[in-house]
């Protein structure tokens, strides 16, 4: 199991762990982050500069507890800056709360680092190179993966963690599992090398370890002191400090002498190793980690205390005298437990583009000059050119670049704002207030009323029969309102069952109701800063009206199976073809919510009432048909117009709207005619005609009806003798088939021929 695991839902592609990662061991994947374990150093960066706290560290509490609950001999090992992290009790409480939750022994680790000073002093004996000491293991990973031309300076012996676990193996016996507990995250790497595997067999960190303290609700404070096992430290416990390795190790420390060098953290060590790869410093021995501060400054470590009050812990501690019941000072023989260890390159060498290659994606990010290189940073690496190469390698992704992302985005806004535009004309086009068409008295008035309430939050309610036009109405108010930059909800009532009707009104909670999968959002809310429009809203139930009252009194909605209430400021335009004054009577309209809803009226008129305007509704009719169906409109002959000012129109404008465009797709040369329309309206003419014959009609016209009476008769009469069958009907006519079926056409005869 990998050391460091990606949270991927909480991951936010940020970038910070890129731009903390001092070896780019991070590939940027398409909606997170992961760790590429080939080239992770163990650092930690990425986990303590994670805002989101997507990177965390393997978790061992589980198999912790599973080991100490086994039965087995398990050995606990502190790290060298215990002291520094559970500062608050003393080590000896420390022991006995290990010791409760089942460890057998408690050591230092220390004497880890004492174990192996005649290693390292043997090893640096020689000053034929430089020496680089190899119990950071952050460090060793650094080497043998980036920079394996420096492996022959690795000092060839283990970390005082490894030493200890070896040294506690080889005396107490091999079945002994031995639990590390210490601040360093790259120990947990260390512990699955080849060269060091079985030496620990869990690291936990000091985090972990106060949580296990924290389930078990153990008080440390609270423990008597207990001594620890095995050998007692002495200089080994200032191994922790930055400049304590030396004394540790026996080793003569001058900070004037160039030829010893100790450094710590990512800067100075970065530094320190590209010069020394670049031939440029060529020191005997040097002590290198990678956290700041040293072990005491490692990734988890207690970062509500400072760096000062650690070391000072750690002194401290180095000062006391510690019980321990192992008596002697002096440490048992070490026969055969060998300390020395090998190192190898692991190097993961990466493909390096050609120059043609970099350019290409450089100039995917509008970087075709080198000025166009910024070389910002932001996007977690150094420059340009080197996130160009991280592109290339499959480590990032061309959308890091924030430069061009801003860019992009800018150009999409820019196109976004022209579609709206469009759109927005579009929109006004088609419901603006010159689309509500007519100069009669009637629809003057109304626009009157529209511009008149529209730019108020007054409530609307717009009374009308069907297909006269409410919701166009409902659109020029919304259109005239304050709130034409926000929604404009339409609901229509009828066209929803009462018991989802409530569900898309007010939103409902998950579990409230069979199929309520998730939250939802009502149109309430969606229409929050903008306008409802609630279509045939004498439909809805007494329930509904009751909880409708509720937003227009308190301007609030509760959704479906929710406890508590969300403010929305909505307003409300409403339209019914019933008499709500009927419904207070009769009940089934609550008469709180009639008065709350008559705030200010719009009647719309109907269609036959409105004679006068149906010539400019025609034109307005057959302009939208043609766009519509891509046909060009001619005109329309007198004899259609005054049908379609004769007919009553029970179905008003909507019906009319669909009279034209079912006359314009029937029309053969854009010339509207009586023919194209319903049988209704052509018989109504007839109709009318033939009553209003008077003596001053002229011969011409009344001979006209009554040859288009007679012909009719005579084509209903030939297809009955020939039982529908159009050639049949034609033959015995005794005219062509094909003006035999523009007369069927004429007449509106449906006949079919049976053929």
């Amino acid at each position: 199991m990998e050391p460091i695991v990606t949270v991927k839902e909480k991951c936010r592609k940020c970038y910070c762990c890129v731009r903390s990662c001092p070896v780019k061991a991070i590939k940027v994947d398409k909606s997170y982050t992961e760790i590429i374990f080939d080239r992770c150093i163990g650092c930690g960066n990425c986990l303590n500069n994670c805002p989101q706290q997507a990177k965390m560290v393997t978790d061992k509490v589980g198999v912790t507890e599973k080991l100490l609950s086994s039965g087995e001999e398990v050995v606990a090992v502190l790290g060298s800056s215990f002291p520094s992290f559970f500062h608050n009790v003393t080590p000896g409480q420390l022991v006995s709360g290990l010791k409760k939750i089942g460890f057998a022994q408690v050591h230092e680790g220390a004497y880890g680092a004492e174990l192996v000073a005649d290693d390292y002093a043997r090893a640096t004996a020689k000053k034929d190179r430089p020496h680089i000491t190899s119990h950071c293991p952050a460090i060793v990973d650094l080497i043998e993966r980036h920079y394996p031309k420096l492996i022959g300076s690795l000092v060839p012996v283990v970390s005082p963690m490894v030493a200890m676990g070896r040294y506690l193996k080889g005396t107490l016996g091999h079945h002994v599992r031995v639990i590390y507990i210490s601040s360093c995250i790259a120990a947990k790497f260390e512990t699955q090398m080849e060269e060091t595997r079985g030496s620990i067999d869990i690291v936990l960190t000091y985090k972990e370890l106060a949580g296990i303290f924290r389930s078990r609700q153990i008080t440390l404070s609270a423990l008597e002191d207990e001594p620890l096992d095995g050998m007692r430290p002495s200089a080994g416990r200032l191994f922790p400090l930055a400049d304590g390795t030396f004394r540790a190790f026996g080793i003569d420390f001058d900070p004037l002498d160039t030829e010893a060098f100790t450094a710590c953290g990512e800067v100075n060590v970065m530094g320190f190793i590209n010069d020394l790869a670049a031939g440029r410093i060529s020191p005997h021995i040097a002590d290198l980690r990678f956290c700041y501060d040293g072990c005491i400054g490692g990734p988890g470590r207690n970062h509500a205390l400072t760096e000062f009050y650690r070391r000072n812990r750690v002194i401290s501690h180095y000062k006391q005298e510690v019980p321990c019941r192992t008596v002697s000072d002096s440490a048992p023989p070490l026969t055969g437990i060998p300390f020395g260890r090998s190192f190898t390159s692991k190097y993961a060498k990466l493909e390096t583009p050609k120059a043609n290659e970099v350019r290409k994606i450089l100039n995917a990010t509008n970087k075709f000059t080198v000025k166009d290189e910024l070389n910002c940073r932001a996007c977690g690496y150094r420059s340009c050119r080197e996130y160009a190469v991280a592109v290339f390698q499959g480590l990032a992704e061309i959308e890091m670049c924030l430069p061009f992302t801003l860019q992009r985005l800018e150009e999409d806004r820019g196109r976004l704002i022209q579609k709206y535009e469009l759109a927005r004309r579009e929109l006004e086009r088609e419901y603006g207030d010159e689309f509500i068409v007519g100069n009669d008295r009637k629809t003057l008035e109304v626009l009157g009323l529209i511009k008149q309430v529209g730019p108020t939050p007054t409530t609307v309610l717009i009374r009308g029969e069907s297909g006269t036009g409410k919701e166009l109405t409902a659109r020029a108010i919304h259109r005239y309102s304050k709130r034409n930059d926000k929604p404009l909800v339409t609901v229509n009532c009828t066209t929803i069952t009462d018991s989802l009707l409530e569900s898309e009104l007010f939103g409902h909670k998950r579990g409230s109701f069979t199929g309520a999968v998730t939250d939802k959002k009502g149109l309430f809310e969606a229409a929050d800063g903008g306008t409802i429009f609630l279509d045939e809203i004498g439909d809805i139930t007494p329930k509904l009206q009751a909880e409708l009252l509720r937003v227009l009194d308190m301007g609030e909605v509760r959704p479906v199976g929710g406890t508590t209430a969300k403010k929305v400021d909505v307003r409300l335009i409403a339209a019914t073809n019933k008499n709500l004054e009927q419904g207070v009577r009769e009940g089934w309209f609550r008469e709180d919510l009639y008065y709350r809803l008559n705030v200010f009226t719009i009647t719309m008129p109907p269609l036959r009432s409105r004679v006068e305007s149906i010539p400019i509704l025609v034109h307005h009719f057959m302009d939208k048909a043609s766009t519509k169906l891509n046909k060009r409109m001619v005109g329309i002959e007198e004899r259609a117009v005054k049908a379609l000012t004769t007919y009553p129109w029970p179905g008003n404008i909507r019906e009319m709207q669909n009279v034209i465009e079912r006359a314009a797709v029937l029309t053969h040369d854009g010339v509207i005619r009586v023919e194209n329309f319903p049988l209704a309206l052509s018989e109504k003419l007839e109709e009318n005609s033939t009553m209003s014959l008077d003596v001053r009609t002229s011969f011409r016209a009344e001979r006209e009806q009554h040859v288009v009476k007679l012909e009719k008769k005579l084509i209903q009469r030939y297809l009955e003798e020939a039982n529908g069958n159009v050639t049949r009907a034609a033959k015995l006519a005794n005219i062509p088939r094909r003006t035999f079926y523009r007369l069927i056409d004429k007449y509106r005869l449906r006949e079919r021929d049976p053929r």
